[in-house]
C-alpha cells in the first residue's frame, strides 16, 4: 500500500509547479521577458520531473 505523501508528490504538487510553470510562459512571452521565460521553462520541466526523482527515493 502506497503512503498518504506519495500523491501529494506524485499528483497534486507537479499540477501546481507545471501551471505556474505554463503561466510564467505565457507571461513572459507575451511581454518580452527572458526572465520570465526561462523561469518558466525551468518549472516546468521540473514539474515533469518531480514525481520520477521523487517517488524513486520514497518507494
Amino acid at each position: 500500500m502506497a503512503m498518504i505523501g506519495t500523491t501529494i508528490f506524485s499528483h497534486i504538487l507537479p499540477v501546481f509547479i507545471g501551471f505556474f510553470g505554463l503561466v510564467l510562459i505565457i507571461s513572459g512571452s507575451l511581454e518580452d521577458s527572458n526572465v520570465k521565460l526561462s523561469l518558466g521553462v525551468v518549472l516546468f520541466v521540473t514539474a515533469c520531473a518531480f514525481p520520477y526523482v521523487v517517488l524513486s527515493m520514497l518507494v
